[in-house]
């Protein structure tokens, strides 16, 4: 995101995969008043090797908290449970082009349902995917680990990616959020910030810390 002066805005998105299920409530409260968003990874055990939650819970999750839940679909055939997760609370909805063969619309149905329009690219995905599609979303989310699990190391290769992107969503009149999701740490967030990320999503890196809050405020400093 660009501030009205021109600079970038970097928001931090605690990733509830990496918090305490059994205490779902309290683990949002420690981040709720030093986070920008949640994010929610829905996961179907085809298209990544685990299972997370459905709509039931991202709706729940949205009667707790005042924070926006941006969901990442990562399911074959989003386009069957988009209405649902819309229904359910979800502020934005990302799905990925590997699961998408009508990539355009599925994302027009994203927008008519009311959430902002996500893509996301896995590691391995070029960027060419998104040729056609890009002035019709409202974020993009690079992989910079391969989804599935929480805890991963940041993959290296995925900073040239994500400055290739920034230059190009820079270009576009209405510039999507550049998100990025994988690895990030303390000590890794300045330099995927300064690559171009304007969304930093951290599971284990906030929920796994002492004080989880701290952990945002001091992923913040280091950002800002």
């Amino acid at each position: 995101m660009w501030g009205q002066g021109g600079e970038k805005v970097v928001k931090i998105a605690p990733s509830v995969l990496s918090a305490d299920f059994a205490s779902l409530a309290e683990e949002i409260a420690k981040v709720e008043t030093a986070a920008d968003l949640l994010h929610v990874d829905v996961m179907d055990g085809h298209f990544v090797p685990n299972i997370t939650v459905g709509p039931l819970v991202v709706e729940a999750m949205r009667k707790r908290t005042r924070l926006p839940l941006d969901v990442h679909l990562m399911i074959e055939a989003p386009e069957r449970y988009i209405a649902a997760f819309a229904r359910a609370g979800a502020a934005s909805l990302t799905v990925h082009v590997e699961t998408c063969p009508h990539l355009h619309r599925t994302l027009q149905q994203i927008r008519e349902a009311g959430p902002k329009v996500g893509v996301s690219l896995n590691p391995a995905t070029p960027l060419a995917a998104l040729d056609y599609v890009l002035p019709d979303v409202d974020l993009v989310l690079v992989m910079s680990v391969n989804p599935g699990f929480g805890g991963q190391r940041f993959i290296p290769a995925a900073l040239g990616k994500i400055a290739e992107l920034a230059q190009r969503v820079r270009a576009l009149p209405s510039p999507p959020e550049l998100e990025v999701d994988g690895g990030i740490k303390l000590e890794n967030c300045r330099e995927v910030a300064a690559a171009g990320a304007t969304i930093l999503v951290a599971g284990s890196a906030i929920f796994g810390a002492a004080d989880p809050r701290a952990a945002v405020e001091e992923m913040r400093r280091r950002v800002g």
